[in-house]
């Protein structure tokens, strides 16, 4: 399957989780497994030449393909979940979504000054969580090498707030 076979495989919601917005739902993609893995190898056939250690990815659709482009690079993965849901000493972000605010926290040993990461989530809005994960990274000591999504909504400039992060997704919708 190509890449840009990709696009059927996701389908538009209206009015959710609120009105006004169209959500862009993966579970078709994720149901299906040449789709599903074809959205992994491409995703890591985008950032092969990163030598990344670390993949973090936000809850919790992030973890879905998190997970599984951190194994296909042959790197780990660190879960970036709500707060309170990680035992142990964290470490938390907040940030705004297009409908409200929400924090994401991560281990405080998580990382190694200086680990490589990449930063994932399955789409890129307009870039808060994938910020807060940057920030949540950078705080950590570890060097940011890229951010990789699935899914790109260029309209509402959520590449913008990653700057100057390279930013790579595999399909991208220039509007609603």
């Amino acid at each position: 399957m190509n890449p840009a076979d990709l696009t059927s495989f996701v389908r538009d919601i209206p009015d959710f989780p609120s009105p006004g917005i169209v959500f862009k739902d993966i579970t078709p993609l994720l149901l299906d497994p040449d789709a599903l893995d074809t959205a992994v190898s491409a995703l890591a056939a985008c950032v092969s030449d990163l030598h990344v250690d670390f993949v973090v990815a936000a809850e919790a659709r992030g973890f879905i393909l998190g997970a599984a482009l951190a194994r296909e690079l042959g790197a780990g993965f660190v879960p970036a979940r709500k707060p309170g849901k990680l035992p142990g000493d964290t470490v938390s972000a907040e940030y705004t979504l297009e409908y409200g605010i929400d924090a994401l926290e991560v281990h405080a040993d998580a990382l190694a000054d200086h680990a490589r990461v990449l930063i994932h989530d399955d789409l890129l809005a307009t870039g808060g969580t994938a910020r807060a994960l940057c920030d949540l990274v950078a705080n950590l000591g570890g060097e940011i090498v890229g951010c990789a999504f699935l899914v790109e909504l260029s309209f509402l400039s959520g590449r913008r707030r990653l700057s100057p992060h390279r930013v790579e997704a595999l399909i991208e919708y220039d509007s609603e």
